[in-house]
């Protein structure tokens, strides 16, 4: 029996204990927390922000880049390896996307439905917006069709560069944009063209332009100019040719 009284002695301090932390715990939560803090942003308030900050870091990119091409140029004039050398990233820099180009192109805007807030009937609303997949089944028939040189919401894009959509916004090398999604390709026009009809992905997007209305307009703008790729370039597989 002296055990036993050991035993329950010890035994209901500690229940007491818990039960005590049970009833503060679920007290705290009865009265409710403020998860949403005047220090805390909305996402569009996040978006903003992040996005003026990509922009003041862009322009401080292209300002070094600049004094670093500059200086190269100053050294490439007194030492003839550095010129050397220069001389071959500049014939580089095309197939890379990083110099201006200017040439006949095609255009596309791809659109999300004016549905009025109505979706039709045995749709949902994934149905009546541009996703990811859209602009890069774009992108990508393009670039089979020949094209050479790209831009998407009037940035320059190279093969590398990642297309990314969180809901109806498409988020771009930092920077975030709605709809309509504009994608335009320098190349021939009548290669291009046809790459965007015979392209399956492509055309299974225009079918939901018959079907709910998405947006899909092809155009071909005549001569456009388009500035170089200044993004960073992260191959993991690279070869130097010649």
């Amino acid at each position: 029996m002296a055990d036993r009284r050991s035993g329950w002695s010890i035994g209901v301090p500690i229940v007491a204990a818990i039960a005590g932390l049970m009833f503060a715990t679920s007290a705290g939560a009865a009265r409710g927390s403020d998860l949403r803090g005047s220090g805390v942003e909305d996402l569009p308030d996040v978006i903003r922000t992040q996005t003026r900050l990509v922009e003041t870091k862009a322009l401080r990119t292209e300002q070094l880049r600049a004094d670093v091409e500059a200086q190269t140029a100053a050294l490439a004039s007194a030492d003839p390896q550095i010129a050397q050398q220069t001389a071959r990233a500049a014939t580089w820099g095309a197939a890379a996307g990083t110099e201006p180009v200017s040439g006949p192109a095609v255009t596309v805007a791809l659109t999300d439905a004016n549905t009025g807030g109505r979706i039709p009937p045995g749709y949902t609303v994934d149905d009546v917006v541009v996703h990811q997949q859209d602009v890069q089944a774009v992108v990508n028939a393009l670039w089979a069709a020949g094209a050479e040189a790209m831009t998407i919401q009037d940035q320059r894009v190279v093969a590398t560069s990642a297309v990314r959509c969180v809901g109806n916004t498409l988020i771009l090398q930092g920077r975030v944009y709605s709809p309509p999604y504009v994608i335009t390709a320098i190349g021939d026009p009548q290669r291009l063209l046809a790459g965007l009809e015979a392209d399956p992905t492509v055309a299974n997007y225009r079918r939901y332009v018959d079907l709910v209305g998405l947006g899909y307009r092809v155009t071909q703008p005549g001569t456009v100019s388009m500035p170089g790729f200044t993004a960073g370039v992260s191959p993991r597989f690279a070869r130097a040719d010649g």
